[in-house]
């Protein structure tokens, strides 16, 4: 099991389409830790961290997100920092 953190930011309509909690639920039945939260221009940025195959299940499961959601494009960043354990969803910036 390789371990592994990223960064990814999710384009599209992702606000106001429970988007965050989706994630959140989505990742803790993964076993992730990082955190979700609302950018003020419009995209939501997440941190994964965990089991490389796990990570690479939950990228693909963001480019749909929940049923209300319209993803337009995921992008994915190396991250250095590994978050706290456990899944949550931060405030907004």
């Amino acid at each position: 099991m390789t371990e592994k953190t990223v960064r990814i930011i999710i384009s599209g309509r992702v606000q106001g389409v429970a988007y965050r909690a989706w994630t959140v639920a989505t990742a803790r039945e993964l076993g992730l830790s990082g955190w979700v939260r609302n950018l003020s221009d419009g995209n939501v940025e997440v941190v994964f961290s965990g089991d490389e195959n796990k990570i690479f299940t939950m990228l693909e499961k963001c480019k749909d997100g929940p049923p209300a959601a319209i993803v337009k494009d995921v992008k994915k960043y190396s991250e250095k920092e590994n978050p706290s354990p456990g899944f949550h969803q931060l405030p907004s910036l």
